[in-house]
């Protein structure tokens, strides 16, 4: 099935990297490389995004017109102060077209003794959830889902640290998605139902637990991050899920991994990705705390602005909007777009959440999603700078183009207009032209973007990401970005 065959496995390893000044404190930081071992197509793709921006239009809505959402706690945003918060740890993270929940795969450890699985690392969720098998007498509210058979399973029973949360409780109410409305007593589990526009869903129940995970330095430690919200799922649905054994939820929410792990960690993350169409050999990393590549990056551009003679890559910065109608998303703040130094003539309200619009940075999606005035503006832009090339038709892609040379039957030698992001306070993003015009088939090339409706959001997909690192600085409220070709 279509799922099985967008699978993207990764190989992992490890590397540490040396402490980096950091507010006259030692910070440490690691990375996990990954690497990219198979291939897709764009219109599988294009329809597994369709399916997200369905289930993103679904929980916005929810936000917006659902009392629990705007009930809702801010976010833990405390500072690194504790004994471990300078420090960083990484996860290792594989990369897989998922349908309708991500794109990237992360090894993960929770209860105690711990229990491994495969989850998928994904920025728009809340909820960080596993499958889970319970035993046949229990009677927790969800015994009446049917249980898993195959594959790896959390077993809460075996877990010292697992401890149900009641449904009476305020993050059973408050703070969790999709929670059921009925609480027979007060001693009853918190229980869920996630249902995606895919046709995937996942039934079950809500603790807290423990996770391992791995801190850097010298030497090789461990430790335990404890009071992780976590679903245990007795029942899921559709063939998103026969890749992973669950979720690890990078939204922005009260009980997300990300926002529990930044309280701990610095109040940050980051990750890198590579050309979607690189060598086998080729790495990515996702990483907690701080990052070497970006503060370093930071002190080399401050020493330039002293020395004019030192020319060193240099982080660039706009606001993290975090805006509650948005959650879990990542909302940032554009400004407008330009094809060719030539600003688009796309209406303001596009990229407004107060009129219906906005972008949300997405790692989960893979083709940039605009809002129809938008799309309309960038596809004419670049079109318009591509008409001598003979057009061809490839589905989904409004825009396709024969870029083999008659003559030679070689790829034809074309300057690619360029395209810049302008987000707020001055910063860019400057794509390479593979990012848009991507090679879609053998000879072919497509304006790689699809049309979303408006009113909506826009989305940019982790391919006009690729080859930047990107830091979410949660505790700044502050999204960093740099040109960067994600190896070592």
């Amino acid at each position: 099935m279509a799922g099985r065959r967008l699978i993207l496995l990764l190989a992992v390893a490890a590397s540490a990297f040396s402490a980096v000044a950091s507010g006259g404190h030692a910070s440490k930081s690691a990375q996990f490389d990954l690497l990219r071992l198979a291939s897709y197509s764009f219109p599988e793709l294009a329809r597994i995004d369709r399916h997200r921006l369905a289930t993103i239009i679904a929980r916005l809505r929810l936000t917006a017109d659902g009392a629990p959402a705007a009930e809702r706690r801010r976010t833990r945003e405390t500072a690194a102060g504790s004994s471990s918060a300078a420090a960083a740890f990484a996860m290792p993270l594989g990369s897989g077209a998922y349908t309708g929940i991500g794109q990237y795969f992360v090894r993960f450890r929770v209860g105690t003794p711990a229990q491994a699985f495969l989850l998928v690392a994904d920025t728009g969720s809340d909820l960080t959830w596993v499958k889970c098998r319970r035993p046949a007498s229990s009677n927790s509210s969800s015994s009446r889902y049917s249980s898993s058979s195959a594959g790896r399973a959390f077993r809460p029973e075996k877990s010292k640290t697992w401890a149900p949360i009641s449904c009476a409780s305020d993050t059973c109410i408050k703070s969790l998605p999709f929670s059921l409305a009925t609480c027979p007593t007060p001693g009853t589990a918190c229980a869920y139902d996630y249902r995606y526009k895919d046709g995937s869903a996942a039934r079950g129940t809500v603790g807290t637990e423990s996770a391992t995970i791995a801190l850097s330095g010298p030497k090789a430690k461990k430790a335990k991050l404890k009071g992780l919200v976590l679903g245990c799922s007795s029942s899921y649905s559709g063939a998103s899920f026969e890749a992973s054994d669950g979720v690890l939820s990078l939204g922005y929410s009260d009980i997300s991994f990300a926002s529990h792990a930044a309280s701990r960690f610095g109040g940050r993350f980051s990750y890198c990705l590579v050309d979607h169409l690189s060598p086998r050999n080729a790495t990515s990393y996702l990483t907690f705390g701080p990052n070497p590549a970006v503060s370093s990056s930071s002190s080399r551009a401050a020493a330039a602005s002293s020395c004019p003679t030192a020319r060193a890559p240099r982080a660039r910065e706009t606001p993290l909007v975090l805006d509650t109608r948005m959650r879990p998303f990542y909302d940032v703040s554009v400004k407008a777009v330009s094809v060719a130094g030539e600003f688009l003539k796309i209406p303001r309200i596009v990229w407004d959440v107060e009129t219906g619009g906005g972008v949300i940075l997405d790692s989960g999606t893979s083709l940039t999603v605009l809002a129809k005035p938008a799309y309309r503006a960038v596809v004419a832009a670049l079109s318009k700078k591509l008409a001598g090339i003979p057009r061809v038709i490839l589905d989904p892609f409004e825009y396709c183009y024969n870029w083999t040379s008659p003559s030679t039957g070689e790829d034809i030698d074309v300057d690619l207009p360029k395209l810049a992001v302008h987000f707020a306070g001055k910063a860019r993003l400057e794509p390479p032209g593979k990012s848009y015009v991507i090679d879609a088939a053998p000879g072919v090339k497509c304006i790689g973007v699809q049309e979303g409706p408006w009113p909506g959001i826009s989305v940019i997909g982790n391919i006009l990401q690729q080859e930047h690192l990107w830091e979410f600085d949660l505790k700044n409220r502050r999204l960093r970005f740099k040109r960067s070709r994600c190896t070592h």
